[in-house]
């Protein structure tokens, strides 16, 4: 009984050490075996979500008829399947959306990407009176929503409404361009995307280049960005893709 006694009495002393701001508590720690297992749990994890990250991001996601829609940084094999989408699709018209030309535009005859597009989809066959350009201003961030505020300014201007719009984009954009055109164009228009594959890595293991590195987590971050801090229009994405 005494010891007991001298044991609270200790452990008393203990807790009114430092005026009574620290006190004596017991934890459990793991061993070296569920450290072990707590880095193998997280790997798994790390490298399934890996996995479909670059699938998540590539949204693919078809609305049918109406017109189609290419942004005009894409590449030439972009475009070629823009094409290709434009003739097996049955779309009624294809808009190019872009913003000023940042780098040589002082040596191009064309100003803004959205005209550098068109002018590729014509070389490639398509009818000048199926392609338009739809050139945005300049911005200093969020180029893709402002070029799709801009496609919204003209189609109203131009008594051209819209119902349903195919974006066409490359690899792990795509969500984020379907999510920003139906910010800017709102309800009224069923929005859908095609993403065009990536050729700078292999999709399926795109952490082991640079390129797939930067691609995707940077995608990523943006994506997470436009979804629950941007505040450009409306803040839902499509009822499609919930």
């Amino acid at each position: 009984m005494r010891a007991f006694r001298k044991a609270n009495t200790d452990q008393d002393a203990a807790s009114r050490r430092f005026w009574g701001l620290l006190q004596r508590r017991q934890c459990v720690v793991p061993t070296w075996r569920g450290c072990l297992a707590f880095i193998l749990v997280f790997l798994a994890l790390t490298i399934g979500l890996g996995r479909g990250l670059h699938s998540f991001l590539s949204l693919n996601e078809t609305v049918g008829g109406g017109s189609l829609a290419v942004e005009g940084w894409a590449s030439d094999y972009s475009m070629e399947m823009a094409v290709i989408e434009f003739k097996r699709g049955g779309f009624e018209k294809i808009y190019v959306t872009g913003g000023p030309i940042e780098w040589g535009a002082p040596l191009s005859e064309y100003k803004t990407y959205a005209e550098r597009g068109a002018a590729v989809l014509l070389k490639l066959g398509m009818a000048t009176n199926l392609v338009q350009a739809v050139p945005a201003g300049r911005v200093r961030a969020d180029r893709t929503y402002a070029a799709a505020v801009a496609l919204n300014a003209w189609v109203r201007e131009h008594k051209t409404p819209l119902s349903k719009l195919q974006v066409i984009s490359e690899g792990p954009h795509a969500r984020r361009s379907r999510l920003l055109f139906a910010q800017a164009l709102g309800r009224g228009v069923q929005v859908g995307v095609t993403a065009v594959p990536v050729s700078e890595y292999d999709p399926q293991k795109w952490w082991r280049s640079s390129a797939g590195v930067r691609g995707v987590i940077g995608e990523l971050l943006a994506y997470g960005y436009a979804r629950f801090l941007f505040w450009g229009g409306e803040a839902t994405e499509p009822a499609a893709d919930r």
